[in-house]
């Protein structure tokens, strides 16, 4: 967080601007929604354990309600039966959301080139960001998170919509 913190009278003062303290705030208090499909769901299981401590990058606390949730991890081989799904799961989430393709399959389709597999989950809703891998190593989901906190450091922090229905 860019700021300055002062000591008078022993008594703590910080100034920064109310955009950085809100991106902060988004950037280390992320709500992930794993929707897994396949093998890189399990991987997920393992960066959510204890031996790679998610909880220092804010994303430690597994939502399964989209209304809850501003952060979509999707994992797995994508068909155009769940496709629509997955889309109503993402216009369910709240704004800000960010979404995060995890995975071979839910990048690209994987080795899945076939009528049924959606070639890429950004056909149906916009990725933040893409992990390649079959299935991704957790350091490589780490990273991803890394990521995401870059691009919401670069977002302006008024970017969160109104609900008007």
């Amino acid at each position: 967080m860019k700021g300055h913190a002062y000591a008078k009278d022993q008594a703590g003062i910080i100034t920064t601007r109310i955009d950085e303290i809100v991106k902060w705030g988004r950037k280390f208090s992320l709500w992930p929604l794993p929707f897994g499909t396949a093998c890189c769901a399990i991987e997920y299981m393992g960066v959510v354990a204890s031996g790679f401590d998610l909880a220092r990058f804010g994303a430690e606390f597994v939502r399964f309600s989209p209304r809850q949730s501003d952060l979509l991890l999707v994992a797995g081989t994508i068909n155009y039966k769940i496709g629509p799904v997955l889309k109503r799961i993402y216009d369910q989430m709240c704004e800000p959301k960010w979404v995060i393709s995890m995975g071979a399959c839910a990048c690209s389709g994987g080795f899945y080139d076939n009528y049924a597999a959606i070639q890429g989950i950004d056909q149906i809703i916009p990725v933040d960001v893409f992990i390649p891998g079959c299935p991704p190593r957790p350091e490589a989901i780490l990273d991803a998170i890394l990521k995401l906190h870059e691009k919401i450091d670069r977002e302006p922090a008024r970017k969160q919509k109104r609900v008007t229905d």
